[in-house]
């Protein structure tokens, strides 16, 4: 499996900040614990930014689409008051150079319905831009007719819980490898509550949990990483052997294109 995530090459070409192609390269393990997750390799994962409280509470994720927009999860309840912080790995650590970037607008998704949890997008319109360097930079977005297969290999990123009943979320951003279903397959354990503006991937021994929502599904394409989901719903238990569900980026990307195109 190394092959799959070794894309040295693809680093260089990346070194002026395209989309997708982070400078420092992640490692994965493969199948490993952000339950079952590990720790991730500090700014290896530019895009994530942590949507922390003025008291500096952690409490969802978000990825960098550009120097101006991020993107998370409606359900987060995202107001302009929030702050998003970039370039961070630790965060127990005093010593990084972190971005604390103020949000002038909030764009929540019109449809996005609390119940079922369908549409579960939020783009965040930062006041200032984001500076770009080798810690911070943009995830790829997919184009509305992308296909990403069942069983295609994906990674998510985020401070989440490490167990479900854990007390505090990790300080350092955790990263697992977890592969894609099918809706139908995810339905097998979820029933009529997949939707078709969600994705569904792990039961493999992983799962994302409470703290990671809003962050990122990643997945490859032509060798950059490409925003697939957005981490929503799940187990209450963070269970490892039941999928964890995902706004599926590919559905809402009209949506996006719009609210993007108009400011």
């Amino acid at each position: 499996m190394a092959g799959f995530w070794f894309l040295c090459c693809f680093a260089l070409v990346g070194a002026a900040f395209g989309c997708g192609v982070p400078t420092i390269e992640p490692v994965l393990s493969g199948l490993s614990r952000i339950v079952n997750g590990e720790d991730a390799v500090p700014g290896s994962w530019p895009w994530q930014v942590s949507l922390q409280d003025n008291t500096g509470f952690h409490f969802c994720g978000g990825s960098l689409i550009s120097e101006d927009w991020v993107v998370t999860a409606a359900h987060c309840g995202v107001r302009t008051s929030h702050l998003v912080v970039a370039g961070e790995f630790d965060q127990g650590s005093d010593a990084e150079d972190i971005q604390v970037l103020k949000i002038a607008q909030v764009f929540k998704n019109p449809k996005f319905n609390m119940f079922t949890v369908s549409n579960d997008i939020t783009l965040l319109k930062l006041a200032t831009p984001a500076r770009f360097s080798q810690t911070v930079s943009a995830v790829c977005l997919p184009s509305a007719q992308d296909d990403f297969p069942a069983g295609s290999l994906c990674a998510t990123t985020g401070w989440g819980k490490t167990k479900y009943n854990a007390n505090k979320t990790p300080e350092k951003l955790q990263q697992a490898a977890l592969p894609l279903l099918s809706n139908a397959d995810c339905k097998k354990y979820w029933g009529s509550k997949i939707t078709d503006t969600m994705v569904c991937a792990g039961a493999s021994g992983v799962s994302s949990c409470m703290g990671d929502s809003g962050g990122p599904l990643v997945c490859q394409k032509d060798g950059a990483w490409t925003l697939v989901g957005i981490v929503s719903w799940g187990s209450g238990t963070c269970s490892t052997s039941t999928p964890a569900v995902y706004a599926r980026v590919t559905e809402l990307m009209p949506w996006v294109q719009e609210i993007l195109a108009a400011n």
